[in-house]
């Protein structure tokens, strides 16, 4: 790897181009290095992982909404949409967008945690999209996606170690709009200068405010990452016809980092693999066991753990002998989704899904009662209206712990944690203290998962969403992907049945 000085320049600097942070994200995008055959099958497990979230979202609002979009834009060759036959295909920037939101609406794939948040694997739906329409007029094959895909999570992955966005009220796709855009220009052989100018167009076009993850969250949350995959196709379609993008767009005085981030004294190192080195950083991310967000992961685990061992705090009157649970934690964990983020929405029981999964006291009593967490059931208004469950709800508070925090920044694999230390104290004054680093799903954890668990996570949403037959045909067609031809890539969707589709009408709009 090779760290890069990242700092603003006044325009009188006239800072180089070949010294410009796009730059060299493009030239890590156009560097044609073969992908490690590890790096090959974690792809292909965020691939099946993705489907099975998306099939699990199908008749949920945002991706009805977003699927009826799409089918307004319909295009020749065009990409595929989650849900619909194979034959009918939409504008790729518009499968990007349809498929992107059926991906994140549960709150349910993959992550990676440093400086900043993402979810890597909201690079894919944009990246297919176009592989899918231009597989035939450019002869793209799985290899091509695999590579594509390979850099999309690279660029995010090592933008996201070195950037916080949060820290300014940024939302997090702000690093996917780069991301996207210079995967997809691996995908298609482009040159650095044409990836330089869709990577400045992807991010001068995705920054947004963090307001759609604060208080009263809102369906927005699942469109958001979408809406920076739709960008950067957009993006990458306007470098190719010649046109240019803001520069420096990074480094600029009245650039991103000047007026978003850190300021003019800002000072980034930001690590990208040298020239001729592989793509790896797909191996550092992580996927969920659980629907909710990726802090709340681990303390679910502990809270499904407390559940089985300790019987007196799952019993219906648990709330009644519990004085309060303390969760101490990481700085993001305690602000983000714990009592730190001072929002009362995160102990509403009227409060949105959206709102709820980012609630990690309303998702640590749930699991602590239920001893599992479901995608659905853990969610549904009469679970969070119900009567003990709120009054425990209301003694769950977090803390920031320092320990904690340093765990969470560290670049130590074996230190890494995002997890916390669990105290409840009961009406007769005696403590039970827990704790756990991280996720029983975590490449460190207690039940790592490998493609059997990502198979299985798949069969087990897909099941009465999908015919038998279409989820084996799927996980035929994705676990071929390094050999699919052209025409194959096409396969890389899944088709509800007829009947499933028609009963989640969308209202009206514009398209």
């Amino acid at each position: 790897m090779v760290t890069h000085d990242v700092r603003v320049h006044p325009s009188a600097d006239g800072l180089a181009r070949e010294d410009q942070l796009a730059w060299k994200i493009a030239e890590v995008a156009a560097d044609p290095v073969e992908v490690p055959d590890e790096v090959t099958d974690m792809i292909i497990n965020r691939v099946i992982d993705n489907a099975a979230v998306a099939t699990a979202s199908l008749t949920r609002a945002p991706a009805v909404a977003s699927r009826a979009q799409a089918r307004a834009h319909p295009y020749n060759p065009g990409a595929t949409v989650f849900g619909l036959d194979q034959s009918e295909r939409v504008s790729p920037e518009w499968a990007a967008w349809a498929n992107g939101v059926a991906v994140r609406e549960l709150d349910y794939h993959d992550t990676f945690l440093a400086a900043d948040y993402s979810h890597p694997a909201d690079n894919i739906p944009a990246i297919l999209a176009v592989a899918q329409h231009l597989a035939d007029s450019r002869g793209l094959t799985g290899t091509e996606l695999i590579r594509g895909i390979a850099t999309g999570y690279e660029i995010q992955v090592n933008l996201v170690r070195a950037i916080c966005l949060h820290e300014h009220k940024i939302d997090h796709v702000a690093h996917l709009g780069p991301s996207a855009a210079a995967g997809i220009g691996t995908l298609l052989g482009l040159d650095a200068t044409t990836i330089f100018q869709a990577v400045g167009q992807g991010l001068h076009t995705t920054t947004a405010t963090r307001q759609s993850r604060k208080g009263q969250i809102s369906t927005w949350k699942a469109h958001a990452p979408a809406f920076a995959g739709k960008m950067a196709v957009e993006a990458v379609d306007r470098a190719m016809r010649g046109q240019t993008s803001p520069e420096p767009i990074y480094e600029g005085e009245d650039g991103v980092i000047a007026w978003m981030l850190d300021g003019p004294q800002a000072h980034y190192r930001v690590p990208l693999p040298a020239a001729g080195a592989p793509k790896r950083a797909i191996l550092d991310t992580y996927t969920k066991e659980h629907s909710a967000e990726y802090q709340s992961q681990a303390l679910i685990d502990l809270a499904r753990k407390l559940h089985n061992e300790r019987p007196e705090l799952r019993d219906p009157d648990s709330a009644a002998n519990i004085a309060g649970i303390v969760i101490h934690t990481s700085h993001h964990t305690h602000y983000v989704i714990g009592s730190g983020s001072g929002d009362p929405e995160k102990y509403d029981p009227t409060a949105s899904r959206e709102t709820l999964d980012h609630s990690i006291p309303y998702i640590f009593a749930v699991a602590l009662q239920d001893g599992a967490w479901h995608h659905a059931r853990s969610y549904a208004p009469e679970r969070a209206a119900r009567e003990d469950t709120v009054a425990l709800w209301h003694k769950i508070t977090t803390a920031e712990d320092p320990e904690w925090t340093r765990r969470y920044h560290s670049k130590d694999p074996d230190e890494k944690a995002f997890g916390g230390r669990v105290e409840i104290t009961l009406t007769d004054g005696s403590t039970i203290v827990e704790e756990i680093a991280v996720a029983d799903a975590h490449p460190y954890g207690a039940r790592p998962f490998g493609r059997e668990q990502y198979v299985a996570k798949f069969s087990r949403l897909a099941q009465g969403v999908l015919d038998d037959g279409e989820i084996e045909r799927f996980l035929d067609v994705a676990q071929r992907l390094p050999h699919l031809s052209g025409a194959e890539l096409g396969e890389l969707t899944i088709t509800a049945p007829a009947g499933l589709l028609a009963g989640a009408s969308a209202p009206g709009g514009i398209f």
